[in-house]
């Protein structure tokens, strides 16, 4: 998996400092349409938005998310390997699945959240400094009733402008998650210190908190 160099990540970071991926993130619109809560259980939802490691930092601080795996979707088993994904030929983007109780937080609030703080879902095919089709923005659903919802955010978020250009996330049947290589899971917890972290996504962290502080917890461990 490429990571984008320092002085790249560095720039990244200074252009980003006055802006926002959300025209107005302090009301960043709730679903109109979303799964009813229900108790007991859980359930598992796959998102795809750039580097898996920021992506995970975010969701696994979310209350009512049970646990989070970063892996491997789009592509086949055989192709779920770092050093095949980061040729950009395999078809997989870096995703992370997201298991949660559907009695504490909804599928529509997880979208609230991957849309708003977790990635700029308008930049097709790259994440800020990290480019390739790798680190596409996607949805892989796992039933007609979550592709229903997501499908429907997304076309909300676009009639309302949110966004200063138009969303680019792909809605996808879920074919299979790979779950990637140890090293990888929780990168961001046992890394804070890396660079890239700090740049791209300690702000995302924050933005959560900030945003979403009812539904903002610290990392509770495994």
């Amino acid at each position: 998996m490429r990571r984008a160099a320092l002085s790249v990540v560095l720039a990244f970071a200074l252009s980003m400092s006055s802006a926002g991926f959300a025209a107005d993130r302090g009301t960043f619109p709730v679903p109109k349409l979303d799964m009813q809560k229900t108790s007991g259980g859980s359930r598992k939802a796959i998102f795809a938005g750039g580097c898996f490691w920021g992506t995970q930092s975010v969701f696994e601080r979310v209350k009512g998310v049970k646990k989070t795996v970063v892996g491997y979707a789009g592509g086949s088993a055989a192709t779920a390997h770092y050093e095949q994904v980061i040729t950009e030929t395999t078809g997989h983007a870096e995703s992370v699945e997201v298991e949660y109780d559907p009695a504490v937080i909804s599928y529509g609030q997880l979208l609230r959240i991957f849309f708003s703080v977790a990635h700029d879902p308008t930049e097709l095919n790259r994440q800020g400094p990290d480019v390739g089709t790798s680190y596409r923005s996607a949805i892989f659903y796992t039933d007609a009733e979550q592709q229903k919802i997501a499908q429907a955010y997304i076309a909300q978020l676009d009639a309302a402008h949110v966004f200063k250009s138009k969303i680019v996330t792909a809605v996808t049947p879920l074919k299979g998650f790979y779950r990637a290589e140890e090293y990888h899971q929780d990168y961001a917890l046992h890394n804070p210190d890396n660079p890239y972290i700090q740049v791209c996504d300690r702000p995302k962290i924050a933005a959560l908190q900030k945003e979403y502080p009812d539904l903002f917890v610290d990392y509770r461990g495994k």
